[in-house]
C-alpha cells in the first residue's frame, strides 16, 4: 500500500487491521509478497472495497525498476523563470511594492540553486560528450527508451499509476528520456553483458519469471445481501452486466470500467471472492459472494493458464536490464571523470566556499 492510500485511509478512520488488509489468519502483507488485499472505503459506504489486482508474479521482478533506473538516470533541470538575471524589473507588486527580478534571482540560488545549476552543468557535459562523439538522438530513439519502460508493465494504466505514484506524468519522463537515450549512447558500447550473465541471472531468479494461473473478472460490490439479489435477478433476465456495474457498484476502481478487475493470480483477492471466480466458467455469473468487503456479483471474462518461463523468452529481457544495471553503475563514475577533465568556473560554488572560509575564520578568532 502506498503511503497516499494509507493518509486516505487514516483520514477515513479504518481500523488498522483494514488499512493493511491483513485480516485474521493471514500473513502480514509487508512480509509476504502474495497476501495483499488492501480494501478502501468509499465515501458515504461502509463496504470495503477489494483491490484491483496486481500483475501476474512473472513481471513482479521488474515491477518500478525499470522506471527507477530512467529516474536515477534523468538529470531533472527547473528551468530559471526568466531568460536574464540582474534587474530591478519588477516580476510582482505587494501593496504597490516591487519584488524584482534579482530578489527572485537569489531567493532561487538559495532555494536549490546550487543543485539546479549542477545539474545544467552535468546535462552541458553530456551534451558535449555527444557532439563530440557525433551522436544523434532521433524521435524513434526516444519512443524506443520509453517502450523497454512500458513492456514492463501489464497494462497503460499500470504504468500511469507507477508514474503517478512517483509524480510523475508520461509526457514528463518523456521529456527526461532524452538525457537516458545520451547516457544510453554514451555508455552502453563499453558495456559488456555475456550468455553466461544472462543465464546465470535467470536461473537465480527463475520462479519470479513464471506466470501463475490467472482469471479476468467483473465484480458489482453493493452493501447488502438484498440489493445484490435483486442486481443478480436483474442480469439473469437479461441486463447488461457492465451498465449495472457503472450504476450500483461501490467499488470505485472498477466500477468505471464496468466492474472490470482485469486478470488476478490466488491470493490476490479476499479468499471467498477468488474461489467463486475461479470456478466459474466463462462469461458465467456467480450467486451472490459474501466477503468483508460487502455483497458481490461475480462474472468470469477469462482465463489464463499458468506458465513457465523458459530461458529463451526471457532471454532478451534479462539482456537490456542488465545494460540497464551497468549504465547506471557506469554513470556515476563516469560524470565524475568527464566533470575532472573539464575546465567549470561555478560562481555559486565559489561564493559557498567563501563564505564557509569566511565563517571558519569567524569562528576561529572566538
Amino acid at each position: 500500500m502506498s503511503d497516499k492510500e494509507r493518509d486516505t485511509l487514516n483520514e477515513e478512520g479504518l481500523p488498522t487491521e483494514e488499512q493493511t488488509g491483513v485480516n485474521e489468519g493471514q500473513e502480514d502483507p509487508a512480509k509476504t509478497e502474495k497476501k495483499t488485499p488492501a480494501p478502501a472505503t468509499p465515501a458515504g459506504s461502509n463496504a470495503a472495497v477489494p483491490p484491483t489486482p496486481a500483475p501476474a508474479s512473472g513481471n513482479k521482478l521488474w515491477m518500478g525498476i525499470a522506471l527507477v533506473l530512467a529516474v536515477v538516470l534523468v538529470v531533472v533541470l527547473i528551468k530559471p523563470p526568466f531568460a536574464k538575471g540582474g534587474s530591478n524589473e519588477a516580476v510582482a507588486t505587494v501593496n504597490g511594492e516591487k519584488v524584482t527580478k534579482d530578489k527572485l534571482y537569489d531567493a532561487l540560488v538559495k532555494d536549490g540553486g546550487m543543485q539546479t545549476l549542477d545539474g545544467i552543468i552535468t546535462e552541458t557535459l553530456v551534451d558535449q560528450e555527444v557532439a563530440k562523439k557525433g551522436i544523434k538522438i532521433t524521435e524513434s530513439d526516444i519512443d524506443k527508451e520509453m517502450d523497454s519502460i512500458k513492456k514492463h508493465y501489464s497494462s497503460d494504466e499500470e504504468f500511469k499509476t507507477a508514474l503517478a505514484q512517483n509524480g510523475m506524468t508520461e509526457q514528463v519522463l518523456k521529456e527526461q528520456m532524452h538525457m537516458q537515450v545520451k547516457l544510453r549512447k554514451l555508455l552502453e558500447p563499453d558495456v559488456k553483458v555475456s550468455d553466461e550473465d544472462i543465464k546465470k541471472f535467470f536461473d537465480e531468479n527463475k520462479a519470479s519469471f513464471d506466470t501463475p494461473e490467472e482469471v479476468k473478472a467483473s465484480h458489482i460490490l453493493v452493501a447488502t445481501k438484498e440489493e445484490a439479489d435483486d442486481i443478480l435477478k436483474q442480469l439473469k433476465n437479461g441486463a447488461d452486466f457492465a451498465t449495472l456495474a457503472k450504476e450500483k457498484s461501490k467499488d470505485p476502481g472498477s466500477q468505471p470500467k464496468g466492474g472490470d478487475l482485469g486478470y488476478f493470480p490466488r491470493g490476490k483477492m479476499y479468499k471467498e471472492f477468488e474461489d467463486a471466480a475461479f470456478k466459474l466458467k466463462d462469461n458465467e455469473l456467480s450467486d451472490v459472494v459474501k466477503t468483508d468487503a460487502g455483497y458481490h456479483i461475480i462474472k468470469k471474462t477469462g482465463y489464463k493458464e499458468a506458465h513457465t518461463a523458459t530461458f529463451d523468452e526471457k532471454k532478451a529481457e534479462i539482456k537490456d536490464q542488465l545494460i540497464y544495471q551497468a549504465i547506471m553503475q557506469k554513470a556515476p563514475t563516469w560524470l565524475a571523470d568527464v566533470k575532472a577533465k573539464s575546465k567549470i568556473t561555478n560562481s555559486l560554488e565559489d561564493a559557498e566556499k567563501k563564505k564557509e572560509a569566511d565563517a571558519s575564520k569567524t569562528d576561529s578568532k572566538k
